[in-house]
Parts: structure tokens; sequence; C-alpha cells
């Protein structure tokens, strides 16, 4: 595939289930069968390295072997433990799965999973009409925010795997409105289109401490992903700590608190985030920034991954990189 020591290929999951026979088939993750084929093409063309190896490596005491992918999933659900840990035992590979502490100690719905299900249970038109309409009922009640259209025209952008409608509902409810009328209006679609409560989904869709404490124990590895899922980079320098340091708090049983690594919901970080996670004892900062890694050239805070989508059998995009 590459042969120099210093590239390292992340790849990302989110959801990994049976796609057609889940409750919700519209979710977008990657289907357990192409993953069992994924782990099948880095068996025969990769080296699997774990997070220890690369901790190692970005300290400059090791190399990392040729053909280095790490395997990393995002936000903690419960399908990565039935699904891809199985398989991740078969091959003897290690997964280093990135919790937000939100998941398994209230067992509340984060808001990125909200917004998720409600993309997923919805015709994304009628969707886009909603999101807009919402807008211009909260506006001026007891919020501020700029014209719907304009906002609409600076967000509704095409990227990698979302078309320009399904980007302008996630930058909505994600970042760009105040986060209580955010939270009002996804709260009043997730009711309008999901068909369960938000706690029946919260219990289907998460690790519970149990089962990452069965992770740990086999040799996966298990990192920071914030304690709210926020974009870190976007919040007051008091939120962003706070939310940091509940976060070390949640999964301190998990983690070396003085080698730890952070994985930033949404890619999202600032020079602030980076400084803080630093002085609280980080070790690696994982990005969404769309590149292959360069162990000691990189920073080790900033560290790019690919998605899972971008190597076989789903396409042959990680050839960018080679």
């Amino acid at each position: 595939m590459f042969n120099d020591p210093g590239k390292l290929f992340i790849s990302m999951y989110h959801y990994t289930r049976d796609l057609k026979h889940s409750r919700y088939p519209g979710i977008k993750g990657l289907d357990i069968r192409l993953f069992r084929q994924q782990m099948e093409f880095f068996k025969t063309n990769c080296n699997v390295v774990t997070m220890e190896q690369v901790i190692d490596a970005a300290k400059g005491n090791s190399m990392l072997p040729e053909n280095a992918v790490l395997l990393t999933f995002d936000d903690g659900y419960i399908d990565n433990f039935t699904c891809a840990y199985p398989i991740l035992e078969e091959f003897g590979f290690q997964g280093s799965f990135f919790i937000p502490g939100k998941t398994f100690t209230t067992h509340q719905l984060l808001d990125v999973n909200k917004i998720h299900y409600i993309i997923a249970s919805a015709d994304i038109g009628k969707l886009v009409t909603d999101v807009k309409q919402k807008m211009d009922y909260y506006r001026g009640r007891e919020f501020d925010y700029p014209d719907t259209e304009e906002l609409w025209n600076q967000y509704a952008v095409d990227e990698r795997f979302d078309g320009k409608e399904t980007i302008f509902v996630k930058r909505i409810l994600q970042t760009v409105l105040p986060e209580m009328v955010r939270k009002q209006i996804a709260d009043d679609l997730f009711d309008k289109y999901v068909g369960v409560t938000q706690e029946q989904l919260a219990y289907e869709l998460y690790m519970t401490p149990e089962q990452i404490r069965t992770l740990k124990k086999n040799g996966m590895f298990i990192g920071l992903h914030g304690y709210d899922h926020y974009w870190l980079g976007n919040l007051p320098h008091e939120q962003m700590k706070e939310d940091i340091l509940k976060a070390l708090d949640t999964i301190e049983e998990f983690i070396d608190p003085k080698e730890w690594v952070m994985n930033y919901p949404y890619g999202d970080y600032s020079d602030e985030v980076v400084e803080f996670i630093k002085d609280k004892g980080a070790v690696i900062g994982l990005t969404t920034d769309v590149a292959v890694a360069r162990i000691g050239m990189d920073s080790n805070f900033l560290l790019p991954r690919l998605d899972c989508n971008d190597f076989p059998p789903k396409s042959e995009n990680y050839k960018k990189w080679i």
C-alpha cells in the first residue's frame, strides 16, 4: 500500500450495524457485512496498529510499521460493541473508542444523535421547510439570529458525504443557532419524525459502563470525546474547560489521566482547546481533517483521519494519499 513508516492512515467509524434490519435503515453507517470485508482488506494489505504504538511513535520512541492503520470509533454506540467489537477480536485488531461522558452517565440523547435520527426519518425537502419555519417562529421571541435565507445561503453547501440540504439542517441545529433555540427545534422535530422517545433511543443507542469496561479489559483503547459532544472550538473558554474536565471525570476509570487521547467532537478545535488538553495530560488529538497522518511531522494534537468510506470495499479514495 505505502512504505513510508511515518505515514498513518486513521480510519474513522460511527455506526456499525446491520443497516437493512435496523429500526432506522436510513441512518448513515457502515453495514456490518462491509465492516468485515474492510477488516479483511486491512488484514491482507496493512498493519493495524494499537493506540499505544501510535503514542510511543508520537513521542519519538519508536517507528510505526509500514502500511500502518489505526481504527477509531466515535460516539460510544452500542453497535460498536455488539457488531464491530467481536469482529475486531476475531481479527486480532485493537479499536480505539471515543465516548462522550453524557452517553453512559445520564443516558441522555446527544444533540448530534437527535439530528442524525431526524434526518434518517424525514424527507429532507420537508425537513428543510420545517427547520426554516421553526427558525422564523422562534426568531425575536427570546432569541436573535440572522435572516433564514441569509443562513441558508451561508450554510447550504455540499460536502463529501452529504448534500447541501442535509448540511444546512446539521449546521443550523448543531452550532449556528443559540443553544437553547436549536435544542428546542431539535426536540420539536424529533417528536414529529422519529417515533420513539429520546429516553428510549438513548438506552438503545449507547454503550453501558459495563460494556466499556469489557472493551478496556480485552485490549481495546478508550479515549475522550468531550462530555456533551459540543463544538469545543466554538464554546466560551470557561464552558469549554468545564466540558473537558467533566469528560475527564466521568471517563477516569478507563484512561491513564497522565497520558490520554482526545478526539475532538465534530473535529472542532481551537488553539485554546489544544493548549488546555495538553495541560491536562493529553498526548494525542484526533481531528476530522481529511488526510493521512504523518507522525513526526504533523502536530501530535492535530492528527487527520480518513472516513471508513475512503477504504475498500466502499471506495479506494485512500490511494490519493499513498
